[in-house]
């Protein structure tokens, strides 16, 4: 696995597991954030998607990446919460399930039961767009597509560092289009089920950071998901989307370094 690691190495750390079809430069903003805050840093790109490996053998289901996941946490001494948006998030929960015992959890848009909806608008993006673009602004452009509410990047030289370029001569998302393959209705069902073991570790505070604008998380979404974790914290981004971090990169920093400067107590402060 290919990781950005900074930050006080004896400080409570935290653990950046970031969506689907993304890589860990998705976090930039947030990991600069919770660094200058005083907190161990871990970010790190998952198997299939941005600098780690493929697998030859296209294995990406949950339990795969819970193993990825516990290979890295296992080197810490100290204790640490999981950031994990979409996927990221679902293999957090999905790593309680088996046996994963973080202080805390932040799950960026994603609940047990998320609407169908946006899944398939998600994964039909993907699976879309596989067959990769002939530049840099085709692909500015199907993002633009897909998420018409934010602006457009001043720079789009921005997105390269989410594409690979193809022998071909094209440009390709910097991940292995397998990772669509499987049904996302069955990895949901795992979700669901992996979700009801966090009601078991009462002392494990969970925080939703939920975008107002996301088709993926909604309001029967949380109560569902309350109904299962009544402890439940959830914490509101206007103006954001699924991807929250990316839409309201500040608001998101400010709810989930709030939540852990509470549940974690950093080395140092600022």
């Amino acid at each position: 696995m290919i990781a950005d690691e900074a930050g006080p190495p004896e400080a409570p750390a935290v653990v950046l597991l970031h969506g689907g079809g993304q890589t860990r430069h998705s976090w930039s903003g947030a990991m600069d954030a919770l660094v200058t805050r005083g907190y161990h840093v871990i970010n790190f790109d998952a198997r299939g998607h941005g600098e780690s490996d493929w697998s030859d053998a296209g294995h990406y289901s949950l339990d795969d990446r819970v193993g990825d996941l516990r290979a890295i946490v296992q080197e810490l001494d100290q204790p640490f919460a999981l950031v994990g948006a979409s996927l990221g998030g679902a293999t957090a929960i999905h790593a309680v399930a088996s046996g994963l015992q973080p202080a805390a959890i932040v799950l960026v848009d994603i609940v047990p039961m998320p609407e169908p909806v946006g899944i398939d608008r998600i994964v039909g993006f993907m699976r879309g767009t596989s067959g990769g673009f002939d530049t840099i602004g085709d692909a500015v452009a199907a993002v633009a597509a897909y998420n018409p509410h934010r602006r457009r990047p001043s720079d789009p030289e921005g997105l390269r560092r989410n594409l690979r370029a193809g022998k071909d001569g094209r440009l390709y998302w910097h991940y292995d289009p397998r990772i669509v393959a499987t049904d996302p209705e069955l990895h949901h069902l795992i979700v669901e089920q992996s979700s009801r073991t966090l009601a078991d570790n009462d002392d494990m505070p969970v925080l939703l950071v939920r975008g107002l604008n996301s088709d993926v998380v909604s309001d029967s979404g949380v109560a569902e998901f309350r109904a299962i974790l009544p402890s439940l914290e959830v914490a509101d981004v206007s103006g954001a989307g699924h991807m929250v971090s990316g839409d309201r990169n500040d608001a998101f920093n400010a709810s989930v370094i709030a939540f852990l400067d509470r549940v974690l107590r950093p080395a140092t402060r600022t």
